[in-house]
């Protein structure tokens, strides 16, 4: 038997799939909250197999509901039920650590499934949701800031990361301090920081020093 709590500010809402899910075999709805911060608590208390969880509540809304969920509860499996497409919507939500995400207009069975599916730690996604998902993933696969750097500005960034100063750049790349400066400010903007220790540190997480 699935265990499955429903957190959704809507009383029709939960009536509704309440009733529906309560005809399923395999399905039971062991408690209901109507904003985030009781759906957390009742998660804590009942330990469900899959929430359905709204997004917009009062209070506490189902992104910061989610992430509460996750801290505490080892693998939950949450599925979004929501009305909302919107980006400020989903990949926050994918991002607290929902499982699955659905709109309110999917048919009851399709809801149904997912619930299976989450059980088994399968991810269901809204036809819509899984095309922002791959469009988003193509997008970070663009161009790194870094790559539009010049060789020279991509050795001074190396050296800044190494811990050189900027007359120890002069003297290594046997061009003028003033030069020296010009190279930072061009890397920087490039690069959209604001100082020698953002590059450094920028440098280190895209492993461009040598």
């Amino acid at each position: 038997m699935i265990r499955v709590i429903l957190v959704d500010d809507h009383e029709m809402v939960r009536i509704g799939l309440s009733a529906y899910l309560s005809t399923q075999p395999d399905i039971e709805v062991v408690g209901e909250a109507s904003d985030g911060k009781a759906g957390v608590q009742l998660a804590l208390e009942t330990k469900p197999d899959v929430i359905l969880m709204d997004l917009l509540m009062e209070g506490m809304d189902g992104i910061q509901a989610t992430r509460e969920i996750v801290k505490v509860l080892a693998q939950p499996k949450i599925i979004v039920l929501t009305s909302f497409l919107d980006d400020d919507k989903v990949y926050p939500a994918l991002e607290a650590g929902a499982l699955s995400y659905l709109l309110k207009t999917s048919k009851a069975e399709k809801i149904a499934e997912a619930i299976r599916s989450a059980a088994k730690g399968e991810s269901v996604l809204e036809a819509k949701v899984t095309s922002k998902v791959i469009s988003k993933m193509q997008g970070s696969n663009q161009e790194k800031p870094h790559e539009s750097l010049t060789a020279r500005e991509m050795e001074v960034l190396q050296l800044i990361a190494d811990g050189n100063t900027n007359q120890e750049i002069a003297d290594k790349l046997f061009i003028t301090v003033k030069t020296v400066k010009t190279h930072i400010t061009n890397l920087l903007s490039k690069l959209e920081l604001d100082d020698r220790t953002q590059a450094a540190i920028y440098a280190y997480r895209n492993n461009l020093v040598k």
